[in-house]
């Protein structure tokens, strides 16, 4: 009802605001006996935290993760696991101006205009901050898919603003802040971030991300397909208008016999699909794209309306990231992971019995 969890059997539920004392999930579902400790989670986090680069928000939070309950001798018991990061740098006294006006693009105006109150401090509920708690979850999702099917995730940012970035290699991903897959478009992101933060303005971002080695079969017919749930899951990250699958919005240019993936003894020779067929997994590498809106704090005015329905004008001062796309890889990798680990456990309950005389095409 809330709209604060995602997944049916493995289900995690997201709790805090932006500058409350703490953020954190409950994990309900986890099946029992996976090793688990705070070192499996925490590098994720760090991957996202801020504070990482003059590119990003300068809030200096060490997202340090804590195990409240769910694990027992270091496994996990079965029994729901909740996880807690503590707020360390807020700054409230930046959004006080902010307390009867709404600011541009922000979720200020239909927060007030649904609950009747709203958390000014930072965004509150609708803060980027609550992703952290997702990408906690997913790390515990990530290493369950590992250890029982192999699965792997990688992802990258494929956009920043107008410049489109090549995946070359992605092992570069991680040696810079823009986890771009191309270590010789690095100064170019570079000095576009640098002009944009002078200038007070802001950018948006396309992110790739992809999993390997799901099985097939894994998604449910019509409405719980599984890129449906992929879609739903990542449209619930802050920012993103916008979500592909495969070729997505590209297989309009394409025919029909160049947009099928054909099937061969040897595996599929493309992958428009995105790894999803009639809402269930082929078995592919499971593609999904994402479109991230220019950040709405920007230090430039503009206009707006306060409680009074008054006209007023708005600059956003605090601590903001200039492109919040920057960030974001990891959240999209952890949301894929969800929803794959949800999936994998509906299937097992479902059809873990079912067995077919010949072994899956190779991806």
């Amino acid at each position: 009802m809330s709209g604060s969890t995602l997944g049916e059997l493995f289900r995690v539920t997201n709790f805090g605001e932006s500058h409350g004392p703490a953020i954190g999930c409950v994990i309900d579902g986890c099946p029992p006996g996976l090793a688990l400790s705070v070192e499996d989670i925490q590098p994720e986090l760090d991957r996202r935290r801020p504070g990482t680069s003059r590119h990003v928000t300068q809030r200096n939070e060490a997202d340090a993760v804590e195990i409240l309950s769910g694990t027992y001798e270091g496994l996990t018991t079965g029994t729901p696991i909740a996880l807690l990061i503590r707020n360390t740098d807020q700054r409230s006294k930046d959004y006080g101006n902010l307390l009867d006006t709404f600011r541009p693009g922000h979720a200020d105006y239909p927060y007030w205009r649904k609950y009747g109150v709203r958390d000014p401090r930072g965004g509150g509920r609708s803060s980027a901050r609550l992703t952290a708690p997702t990408v906690a979850a997913g790390a515990v999702a990530r290493k369950w898919l590992a250890q029982q099917h192999g699965i792997t995730f990688s992802g990258w940012m494929s956009q920043l603003g107008d410049i489109a970035i090549p995946c070359v290699d992605e092992a570069e991903i991680p040696n810079n802040p823009f986890f771009a897959p191309n270590a010789a478009i690095v100064p170019e992101l570079e000095a576009y971030m640098d002009a944009l933060r002078k200038s007070g303005d802001s950018c948006g971002a396309r992110i790739e991300v992809r999993a390997r080695g799901v099985p097939p079969g894994w998604g449910e017919p019509l409405y719980d397909r599984l890129d449906a749930d992929i879609a739903h899951a990542m449209m619930g990250l802050n920012a993103v208008k916008g979500v592909e699958v495969g070729a997505g919005f590209g297989c309009v240019t394409q025919k029909g016999s160049e947009h099928g993936d054909p099937l061969t003894p040897a595996g599929f020779p493309s992958n428009h699909a995105g790894g999803v067929l009639g809402g269930l997994s082929t078995g592919q590498e499971i593609v999904v794209s994402l479109a991230i809106k220019p950040t709405s704090s920007i230090r430039l005015p503009r206009p707006s309306i306060d409680r009074a329905n008054q006209p007023q004008t708005v600059e956003t001062h605090g601590r903001h990231d200039p492109c919040v796309g920057i960030r974001a890889t990891p959240i999209a990798e952890a949301l894929l992971a969800l929803v794959l680990m949800d999936h994998a456990l509906r299937h097992r309950a479902q059809c873990g019995d079912v067995q077919l005389p010949v072994p899956p095409i190779a991806p």
